[in-house]
This record gives C-alpha cells, structure tokens and sequence, in this order.
C-alpha cells in the first residue's frame, strides 16, 4: 500500500481552491464508485470495529456509544464518503461546502485535531482493502487515498479555522461553566442556565448554533452529547434544553440521563465553544421556521434574535408537537412571536386537548398557510418532519438553496442527496 499523503499542505491548494482529483484517481475512482458505494456500509462497520479495537478511548470519551449501537453514525460516515466521492467525479473543482462546513462544525465542537486524521486514515484505508479483497489494487487505494485527504485537508483547515475564531487553540474547546439555574419545562425536558467559571466573558454565538456537553457517566466514560443554545446571543449567560431520551426509544440517552438525574444548581459542566453552521443570515427577507418536538430550540434563540433586532419583514413560526404538555418552550415562542412586527404562529398536536381546531390536529400542513414570496426557510426537528415540510415548501415555489436545516445526531438526509442546496 502506497504511504499516505501528509494531512498538511503548506499551500493550502486544497483547502482554499477547488477539491480536483488528479486525472489518473478521478478515472480510477469513477471506475470503481458503484462498487465501493455498493459496499461503503461494510467498510465503515468494519473501519469502526478496527479504530475502536486500537483505540477504545475514542468510543468511551469521543464517540456518541449511542449512535455507534444504533448503527446511524456508520451510516452518517458511509454517506458522506460516498457523497464527497461522487462530488469529487461529477462536479470536479466545485467545492461540496455543505456537506465539509456541517461536518467541520461537529468535529469542532468535539475538539477533533489534525493529529487524529492519520489515525483515521490507518483504519479505513485497510477496511476498504479488506473488503474489497483483490480489487483493492496498489491503483485503487492510492486513488481513494487521495479521496481521503482531499477531504481530510479540507476539514483540517475548516477546523483550524472554526478553532481561531474561538481564540482556542486546535482542539482546545473546553471549559468549565456553573449551573446557576435549572428549570424542569416538561416532564422530560430541562432547561439549565450555565456561566463561565472563570469568570471570563462567555463566547459569542449566532442563533441556531450549539455546544458540547462532556459528562463522566458511572462507568468512567466521558460522553459527549450537542445542545442548542436558545437565549439571545448577547446573554451574558447560555441556555440550553435538555429533553430526555428514555429507553424505549433504543438506546435510552446516557448523557441526557444523566443531565436530568445527576446535574443541579452550583454543579459545574465541561462545555465547548459554540459551534454550527445553520445560522440566520443577515437579511430583512421574510422567514419562516419550523420545529417540531425539541426542534424548536435553534428556533427559540432565532426568535430572540429576530425580536432584538427588530426585524420587520413577516416570521411565521410553525410547531408540531405530541401534546401541549410536550410542547417545551411553548411559552417563549408565543412571547417572542408575539413581540415581532409580523410575527404569526401555527401549532399542530397529534393528541390535542380541550377545544383543538380539526386542521391543527395531526401533521403540519402548509396548504392554508400564506407562503410569501422570497422567503427563506429554517427546519428542525425529526427527519421525516423536516422532509415532509421541505416538500411541501417545494411544491410551493420555494427554492431549494432558500431551506435550510439542522439535524440533532449524524446528518443522514444530506449524504442522500435529498437535502442538496441547504
């Protein structure tokens, strides 16, 4: 096996201009695209049992153990190779920014360094030539490996970027933040008020982005888990809610359990700097966002945002949710809508209470809601939420660079090729 390329590249040709294979790799890669797509699932099974047999640190104090039981971070990695392979042969010099700005803001937020691409490479360089047995030719994985750090590099510098805005260096995106508040907003969900120990300023976010909590759980482990913040982004103190994930929805939340059971007023929390790249642009367009269940936290500190700026053109703020006792900061999105220029509001409950009018009752649909001309549109919630109103934006007139989502937990629409142009 030819050795690897450096994971840095002083001129930053990669990072900075269009990802271009070389002719001899785009024709190999080309060529063997179907097979290694066809098998991309194998080989990340496979990549992830052989990283985590090296290095089981990694699975106890980086990677989500949740996602690795349920499969759904293999499928995430399998899609976004392929989707990054595929740009790479049918849209040569055009830089997939999406799909490497969702995935830099993750590994930021995890505190990813440049030291660990190697690392990776290792691992799923030989799960492909395992599992492509005697057609993983000295040609084949040198073209993939150059697949592989194109992406790494680019990822790499994106990183290293995400970290200097922060003032942090590479990788060094913790610090230790006090509970000052916790207040219980459903049966399931918790909202805690946290600051910086330190007594330093807390870092500055824009709206709909997130930050890492790092937990030590029973075992020793220390988890990860991503939380919206939903105040103001010029709060001298962050918010974020917590909804707990209980056991039978498979696997049950280690993190968001033990957020729930174990962290009070006066306890301390490891957290990182903000990260996420589903912002609201500056722009006086009209806006609408959508949520659904714990979904509409990016939306809560959008709404903040949008009240403290005084944004005139129209909001309308769509919710779906089981119940109104599900319905966690039903409160602050009423508040905040109400305080807009033209801010309206839509909430549908698949089990309502009381007096609930029939059209509100079930899914969002959007056939009796005005849809104005230019708006752009925020989702976040369940995939198939998210699909089902992307849809109907869709058939609407809405362009498809003009919707835009977030996804809590490995992003398993954008890989696909449905979620293109957001």
């Amino acid at each position: 096996m030819p050795a690897s390329p450096t994971p840095f590249n002083t001129n930053l040709r990669y990072q900075l201009g269009p990802l271009m294979l070389t002719q001899k790799s785009a024709e190999t890669v080309r060529a063997t695209l179907p097979a290694v797509g066809e098998a991309i699932g194998t080989i990340a099974d496979l990549f992830y049992r052989k990283l985590f047999a090296a290095h089981p640190e990694l699975l106890r104090n980086l990677f989500n153990r949740a996602h690795q039981a349920t499969g759904t971070q293999r499928q995430a990695l399998a899609g976004a190779i392929a989707a990054f392979a595929t740009a790479l042969v049918e849209r040569p010099g055009v830089r997939p920014d999406t799909l490497l700005s969702r995935i830099a803001h993750k590994h930021a937020s995890l505190g990813v360094s440049a030291a660990q691409y190697p690392v990776v490479h290792r691992h799923l360089s030989a799960a492909i030539a395992e599992v492509l047995g005697d057609a993983a030719t000295e040609e084949v994985i040198a073209a993939w490996d150059e697949v592989y750090w194109l992406m790494a590099n680019a990822l790499i510098e994106t990183e290293r970027r995400l970290y200097a805005e922060q003032g942090a260096l590479t990788g060094g995106t913790w610090r230790q933040w006090e509970v000052i508040e916790r207040t219980r907003e459903t049966a399931n969900v918790v909202t805690f008020r946290i600051r910086p120990t330190d007594g330093h300023p807390a870092p500055a976010f824009r709206a709909g982005q997130y930050i890492s909590v790092q937990v030590e759980l029973a075992d020793g482990a220390r988890q990860i888990r991503q939380y919206s913040l939903t105040n103001a982004p010029d709060a001298t103190v962050r918010t974020f809610s917590v909804k707990r994930v209980d056991a039978g929805e498979d696997p049950a939340g280690e993190v968001s359990g033990h957020l729930h059971d174990h962290v009070h007023e006066g306890d301390a929390l490891t957290v990182s700097a903000p990260y996420g790249d589903i912002v609201l642009d500056a722009t006086d367009a009209p806006l609408l966002l959508a949520s659904a269940g714990i979904g509409c936290t990016p939306i809560v500190a959008m709404l903040e945002e949008l009240t403290a700026s005084g944004h005139q053109a129209p909001v309308i703020a769509l919710h779906a949710d089981r119940s109104p006792a599900d319905h966690a900061l039903s409160t602050d999105q009423e508040r905040l809508v109400t305080k807009l220029a033209q801010g309206t509001a839509h909430v549908w409950h698949e089990r309502p209470e009381g007096d609930w009018p029939a059209e509100r009752t079930g899914h969002v649909d959007l056939s009796g809601i005005g849809i104005p001309d230019g708006v752009q549109a925020y989702l976040c919630g369940p995939l198939p939420f998210m699909r089902s109103v992307r849809t109907q934006l869709l058939a609407r007139g809405v362009h498809p660079s003009a919707i835009h989502y977030e996804v809590f937990g490995p992003d398993l629409w954008l890989p696909r090729g449905d979620g293109e142009g957001h």
